[in-house]
């Protein structure tokens, strides 16, 4: 049987036997489809001689788990961190430090960018990874023994990928730009949604003309303070299409929005308070982003130097060049943009020559 905990004294005895090794693999199941926030639904964690689930729905308080994954002396291993770290924080109110992410150290060790777990398994060890459970709901109780081996298959062999992709980079001289990457995930600002920001999560903004800008931002906070507060999906809130077209076509009045066949009925309450984002926005005076405006000339120009130098730099390393400056990045600099947080550590001493020869 796999061991799985769902008491407080099997909570305690699992994290006290965890203690004492220098590595604990990580790894969660959530689920976002109905709720605005990620619920937390199963941790699986290991290491080499213990390895267990944890059902957090059976626990209300997961205050050993907390201690344990604060714990400075034992460094966390999880493959793609960024959405373990996400439901982690909002249920935990902590991030699991110190962080070792085993997908960004596969890139900085060549191995390709974003490469899946499935793929790093085959290609550290061989071994072709069961993918006949990665649709589950891991909200529904109970969950056979076959879900939970496919689970726990997730941590069991991050801590030997540990060993072996830490010992490659300390070959290449990396493990200090590893050490970087991972901290930038622990900044708790990274996983606080600005309503205000929402609209760059929006399928679509860019094809939109300039002077729709201010209605999207306010729409967009708008929708995503509700959600926030139903704890409802964004798109059960407003979907994007609703927002785009309300954004560039704004009603003149309430009877307009109620009336003028944009407005989902189920959205009819809440048409003085779209009203509201849209008369907010008369006032936002915020520009719109540089990415609102084609790159011409000179500046597109300065783009292709810049890309090509990133493209030359990441084949010489055996890096993708994504990794070293993502498009978005690029685009700044080429636009003027010179204080990008991308070039400090170990990008900006080895980005700085070659792209200011680009410049």
């Amino acid at each position: 049987m796999i061991p799985t905990i769902d008491t407080p004294d099997g909570l305690h005895a699992l994290t006290a036997a965890l203690a004492g090794t220098a590595v604990l693999a990580l790894d969660t199941e959530f689920l976002r489809e109905r709720t605005y926030r990620p619920q937390l639904c199963l941790v699986q964690l290991a290491t080499g001689a213990t390895a267990a689930c944890l059902d957090p729905l059976a626990l209300e308080d997961l205050q050993p788990l907390t201690e344990r994954l604060s714990d400075p002396a034992q460094t966390k291993v999880l493959h793609a961190a960024s959405q373990d770290l996400e439901v982690l924080y909002l249920r935990l109110g902590i991030l699991p430090a110190p962080l070792f992410d085993t997908q960004i150290a596969a890139a900085l060790c060549g191995l390709g960018e974003q490469i899946g777990y499935a793929a790093l398994i085959e290609r550290l060890f061989g071994v072709q990874l069961e993918k006949a459970h990665s649709r589950t709901d891991w909200s529904r109780r109970p969950l056979s023994h076959e879900q939970l081996r496919y689970a726990l298959e997730d941590v069991h062999y991050l801590p030997e990928a540990h060993a072996i992709l830490e010992s490659r980079l300390m070959a290449l001289g990396r493990l200090e730009w590893l050490r970087e990457d991972c901290e930038a995930l622990l900044d708790p600002a990274r996983w606080s949604v600005d309503p205000l920001e929402a609209w760059r999560r929006i399928k679509g903004w860019q094809r939109l003309p300039p002077a729709v800008f201010p209605r999207l931002r306010q729409l967009a906070a708008w929708r995503e303070r509700r959600a926030q507060a139903l704890d409802r999906p964004r798109r059960w809130v407003m979907d994007d299409d609703t927002l785009l077209q309300l954004a560039s076509r704004p009603p003149a009045n309430i009877h307009a929005l109620l009336h003028g066949g944009l407005l989902p009925p189920g959205l009819r309450g809440a048409a003085d308070d779209i009203m509201a984002a849209l008369e907010v926005a008369r006032t936002d005076e915020l520009p719109p982003p540089p990415a609102w405006t084609p790159m011409r000339g000179e500046e597109r120009a300065r783009f292709e130097r810049l890309t090509s130098a990133i493209d030359r730099l990441g084949a010489t390393l055996d890096l993708p060049a994504g990794l070293l400056l993502s498009r978005a990045e690029l685009e700044r600099l080429a636009r003027g943009q010179t204080t990008l947080e991308a070039l400090h550590g170990w990008r900006g001493e080895l980005l700085r020559e070659p792209l200011g020869n680009a410049l």
